[in-house]
């Protein structure tokens, strides 16, 4: 089969490989959330091996909210990342082949996040490799169409494949998937240093601004309360679902809220030790109560949803300080 037009060739963005490839702390294994969602660490990975600070775009974390359904998807805007990193992150159109575009745009130096699916994607076995078709997003940084070749970042590393799984991955049946190209720019450098921090400052007041302004604690017990009568019921397959969206989502987004904190605390910025502690407690007894979730799922019981409340303490405790100093 053949896939691209172009001549065949080796392009690379980032110079990393999957041998030897050092995570971001963000993504340590002493981490209560090793992953957080895909999108972020996507980028978080991305912007490290590009030579960047990625918890300096952290301060989207504080701003997250329920939304009825679920936690905020949280992610940064494409205005924090230029202005931040100097890289200008575009919907990428298809009018030809999806990996005739893929090829080109890594030719010219710029990395394509697009979503494929985790079937085929090595790095997922255990969870969806070959078992479960899951769309995700990684970001391609190396190809070679004449071998079938692709090293990509998605979720917390680095990687490489080959192959059937290469030519799966890039046979898309029906509609082209979602795709964004990332540019760097040479006219908008990347602040460093103590410019950095002071522009990340400046992203927290304004994140702050668009916080939630009551406690979301409560509206989210009051709908867990309701949903339990469907998800003691449910298989474990719903509950990974359930989870993701709600426990998961806003428990791996406080915990990188702590990491954002002490990297301002790290650099001179005081008085953030308190909110930064309150943010990492919500973290761990989301994912204590992630677990006393999936025991009463599997044991069909009832669920105590009185951790709930101390995690809107703690959210009140750290909304209420950053507030009185930078709103």
């Amino acid at each position: 089969m053949s896939f691209v037009s172009a001549e065949p060739r080796l392009s690379r963005v980032a110079d990393v490989r999957a041998a030897g490839y050092r995570r971001h702390a963000i993504h340590g294994d002493e981490r209560t959330w090793i992953e957080t969602n895909c999108y972020t660490d996507l980028l978080v990975e991305m912007l490290h091996s590009l030579g960047h600070e990625p918890l300096a775009m952290l301060a989207y974390t504080v701003a997250i909210d329920f939304e009825g359904d679920q936690w905020t998807f949280f992610k940064p805007s494409t205005g924090d990342l230029l202005e931040l990193y100097g890289v200008d992150v575009q919907e990428l159109a298809f009018w030809r082949p999806v990996l005739d575009h893929v090829v080109e745009q890594v030719a010219a130096g710029r990395i394509v996040m697009v979503e494929l699916d985790a079937f085929h994607l090595p790095d997922t076995a255990g969870t969806a490799y070959g078992t479960s078709h899951q769309k995700t997003a990684v970001g391609v940084n190396e190809i070679d169409p004449a071998r079938a070749f692709m090293g990509y970042f998605h979720n917390q590393g680095y990687y490489e494949l080959e192959g059937e799984d290469f030519e799966r991955l890039f046979a898309f049946p029906e509609l082209p998937p979602y795709a964004e190209r990332v540019k760097r720019l040479a006219r908008y450098p990347a602040p460093r240093g103590e410019a950095l921090v002071a522009a990340s400052l400046a992203k927290l007041q304004r994140e702050l601004a668009r916080a939630p302004r009551d406690n979301p604690f409560p509206g989210f017990c009051k709908r867990l309360s309701a949903d339990l009568h469907t998800l003691l019921g449910a298989d474990l397959a719903r509950f990974h679902k359930y989870s993701f969206a709600t426990l998961r989502q806003y428990g791996a987004c406080f915990e990188l809220a702590q990491s954002y904190l002490a990297w301002l605390a790290g650099n001179g910025v005081a008085g953030l030790e308190v909110p930064g502690a309150a943010f990492g407690r919500i973290a761990q007894a989301a994912k204590a109560f992630q677990f006393q979730l999936a025991r009463a799922i599997s044991r069909g019981k009832p669920l105590d949803l009185a951790p709930l409340e101390e995690m809107g303490a703690q959210w009140d405790v750290a909304l209420t300080l950053l507030r009185s100093r930078y709103a």
